[in-house]
């Protein structure tokens, strides 16, 4: 272990011992399954691993509360991250009455077996107030926590078999022993870590060039390869371009290694553990900015978090944590100088440039040149292969609304007209025959039509993700379902939501196949628009009253933007 810091809480506690390896496989076979999602299984391998030192398993009831209530463990090590193990009522049942569990990956290899301690359903609006601040679902760790965790919490202490299978990028996924071991060799006596979950451009590297400098120490690039806010660039473009970046330090100066992190976007809370993480792996500085792990805004145009909050909090604690804090304002371009500048330290008077993701993203979009003063050549190329213009890139449109509203109508004429004027293959999955040959099983509970949704919404990405076009015409009455899948489809193709917002009465009116009359006198229960409710869109992309527009019109005005946006350019 390396002698440079002391991890957090004193020691660096791996929870792998491959003397016990081969008992604990044999044991595994005769213990009940938990199954693990992504982010799960982020949390366990820097609990294996030691990134979560002094962690020992997931959080018992006990440790949960202290650290929603003080930000520290009972023994009152600073903590402010709840590392919880939720689980659904069917996984609880595959668990009921044993006192430990195999916890396995998606393909079913053992990776730990739990010793149960605690059980228990957590107040999620409590947590959601005191980790983030909001229970406003607009926040991606509200809303994973409110409608995508288990209903109940699972706690105890891991014994480790095997630290999850990674295959890509492998000669830089370290672990905190490993990379320790790796800064000591290099004689870093200080060494500060650069946080990312964004591709960098010649800010951060003047930035990161800085702060090095100014504790005259080793740079490390840290960047986070597990889980991050939906719509962010993926992680492969994203090391792509952090090994081309790493050509623009001296030799010897800095290092890149990955982390696989799941993300919560806490702001002021998670700058705290993330700085604690990086103790784990060597740090003794951690760099933090002006929204460190900030979600942006809410519907209303909010921040959630005020500019700098996370520095202060960090500032606060970060005695107590053990690692010094290099703060830093936003970084602006001088034009006249060629050259970047904090905001506070740009020379009065002079112009200054800056251009943020979103104006990135939409520079790319249009097929727009890339200025120089903002990238290198090698990350622009990478971002431009990552992300073809709008006219190549593949998109769904997502239809939804009431029964009979004329969704499936509007979507086949739509395919028919782009099938004239557009070079994309094109997908139409309707509700109907998706029903038919895909979810046939599925009846119209809430979770049946969450699943039939999600499906659709997994297909479509797959489409998407090739550059086809998918035009999909589903009822999909639940914003939870919609988001999900505007979530998965956006980081690999564009995702349109089309409401059809015919209203109930023309609905009723219209009644093509009688469900409504037959909903009304009762005959059809959970009938959308009747005894089941539809969640309408709040922004989506296109809004059309096909009680009021014929579907010529209706289509013509979806070919209208998509000219405009530029993913239509034939006439």
């Amino acid at each position: 272990m390396s002698s440079l810091i002391k991890p957090h809480g004193g020691q660096l506690i791996q929870l792998i011992n491959p003397s016990e390896v081969a008992g604990l496989r044999a044991r595994a076979e005769k213990l009940p399954s938990i199954s693990l999602s992504h982010r799960q299984i982020c949390d366990l391998e820097l609990l294996l691993s030691g990134g979560f030192s002094p962690l020992t398993g997931f959080m018992t009831k006990e440790q949960y509360l202290s650290v929603l209530e003080g930000m520290q463990l009972p023994d009152g090590t600073v903590w402010p991250m709840p590392i919880t193990l939720d689980l659904d009522s069917k996984a609880l049942e595959q668990i009921k009455g044993a006192s430990e569990a195999v916890l396995r990956d998606n393909e079913g290899f053992p990776l730990a077996i739990l010793t149960i301690s605690d059980i228990w359903e957590p107040e999620k609006a409590n947590e959601a107030q005191r980790v983030f601040g909001t229970t406003s679902l607009d926040h991606p760790g509200v809303f994973y926590l409110m409608k995508q965790s288990g209903s109940h919490y699972v706690g105890g202490k891991l014994a480790g078999i095997s630290l999850p299978r990674h295959y890509d990028f492998v000669e830089l996924r370290k672990t905190p022993a490993q990379l320790r071991a790796e800064l000591e060799a290099k004689g870093a006596s200080k060494v500060v870590a650069f946080q990312t979950r964004n591709p960098m451009h010649r800010a951060h590297v003047e930035l990161t060039f800085r702060a090095a400098e100014q504790i005259g120490g080793h740079l490390l690039i840290h960047p986070v390869v597990g889980m991050t806010k939906p719509g962010d660039v993926d992680h492969f473009t994203r090391v792509r371009c952090y090994k081309e970046v790493m050509r623009y330090y001296k030799p010897g100066t800095a290092s890149l290694s990955l982390l696989p992190l799941a993300m919560r976007m806490g702001g002021p809370r998670e700058a705290v553990w993330h700085a604690i993480i990086r103790k784990n792996h060597g740090v003794s500085h951690f760099i933090v900015g002006r929204d460190h792990a900030g979600p942006g805004k809410d519907k209303q145009g909010k921040p959630f978090y005020q500019p700098y909050e996370a520095q202060d909090l960090l500032a606060s604690l970060s005695q107590q944590v053990g690692v010094e804090m290099v703060p830093f304002k936003n970084m602006v371009y001088v034009e006249k100088l060629d050259k970047y500048f904090q905001e506070h330290e740009a020379p009065a008077g002079e112009k200054t440039l800056q251009i943020s993701g979103t104006e990135l993203r939409g520079l790319l979009a249009e097929s727009k040149p890339i200025p120089s003063w903002l990238s290198y050549p090698e990350i622009i190329k990478e971002l431009k292969e990552a992300f073809p213009s709008n006219a190549s890139r593949g998109m769904v449109l997502f239809f939804t609304g009431l029964p009979a509203s004329g969704k499936s109508t509007l979507a086949n004429a739509l395919a028919m007209r782009l099938m004239e004027i557009d070079r994309r293959q094109i997908t139409l999955l309707d509700g109907d025959v998706v029903r038919k040959y895909l979810t046939a099983e599925l009846g119209f509970s809430k979770q049946d039509r969450a699943t039939q949704v999600r499906r659709v919404g997994f297909i479509a990405a797959e489409i998407a993700k090739h550059g086809g076009t998918v035009i999909c015409s589903l009822i999909a009455p639940y914003a939870e379902d919609r988001r999900i899948n505007r979530d998965a489809i956006s980081p690999v193709g564009e995702y349109l939501e089309v409401f059809v917002a015919t209203s109930l009465k023309v609905c009723e009116e219209r009644d093509p196949k009688g469900l409504y009359a037959k909903a009304r006198k009762g005959q059809v229960t959970g009938f959308t628009g009747i005894d089941d409710p539809y969640e309408a869109p709040e922004r989506p992309e296109l809004h059309l009253d096909m009680g009021t527009l014929s579907i010529s019109d209706g289509v013509d005005k979806i070919v209208s933007y998509l000219r405009e946006r530029g993913f239509i350019t034939a006439q």
